[in-house]
């Protein structure tokens, strides 16, 4: 494994390094957190998953943190925006899956079926990432689709179909491959239409700057896009 340089002397002695990150990376970063922190013995790396847009609001009120991880520049920019963030760089993209349960009771096989008022439908909620996403995609293929529930992250919606509450899901691919044998995954060529760059920066006001930009360094660097690409993101 790469070894990573031991963290400076600014940051104070501070031993821990916060991360905000989109639901989505929670596999990768959390095999990233644990590599960092074999890099840097005493160092704790804390995370925050959840929605992008979740988070960028609470990086907005004030809530203390290193690096902001987003799955879509938008909601990057909330926190560039508010002078919290500068330069962020995109380190992964991530496309749309038809998530479905492995016995696939909705019959699902191809995009269109989404718009069959039988099939039940989870999306993500409009304004985070993967609803915006998936509404890219529908609206490329000229569907309307009616869901029955609308989550707040990827996570969530995910997980509608792994208990079998929905049919079928839109949900990134990469959680596709977490799930394992839970769901089974339909690529759609309208996913193109809607690839999300994730970009990920180290906060202005990071209480642990020094960690924080390293472990952007560790995101960015040959080491992170392994655990990426493994968790089937692409990497630019």
């Amino acid at each position: 494994m790469l070894a990573l340089p031991s963290c400076s002397s600014s940051d104070g002695g501070s031993r821990t390094v916060t991360v905000f990150a989109a639901a989505s990376l929670t596999e990768a970063f959390t095999t990233l957190g644990a590599e960092f922190e074999d890099g840097h013995p005493g160092v704790k790396v804390r995370f925050n998953f959840g929605s992008s847009a979740t988070l960028a609001q609470q990086l907005v009120r004030g809530a203390p943190a290193d690096v902001f991880a987003a799955a879509s520049p938008a909601t990057m920019k909330t926190v560039t925006d508010a002078s919290l963030a500068g330069n962020p760089a995109v380190f992964a993209r991530n496309r749309l899956e038809i998530a479905v349960p492995s016995a696939d009771p909705g019959g699902v096989d191809e995009l269109r079926d989404l718009a069959d008022p039988k099939v039940k439908v989870a999306l993500c909620a409009e304004q985070v990432p993967c609803g915006a996403a998936a509404a890219k995609a529908l609206d490329a293929a000229g569907l309307d689709v009616t869901p029955v529930t609308l989550e707040q992250d990827v996570k969530a919606a995910l997980t509608k179909v792994v208990l079998g509450e929905v049919d079928a899901a839109l949900v990134y691919r990469t959680d596709v491959i977490a799930a394992g044998g839970k769901v089974k995954g339909i690529a759609f060529p309208e996913a193109d239409q809607a690839v999300n760059d994730y970009p990920v920066a180290a906060l202005k006001d990071a209480p642990s700057s020094a960690l924080a930009t390293e472990f952007v360094t560790l995101v960015l660097a040959e080491q992170g896009r392994t655990v990426l690409t493994e968790a089937g993101f692409e990497v630019p």
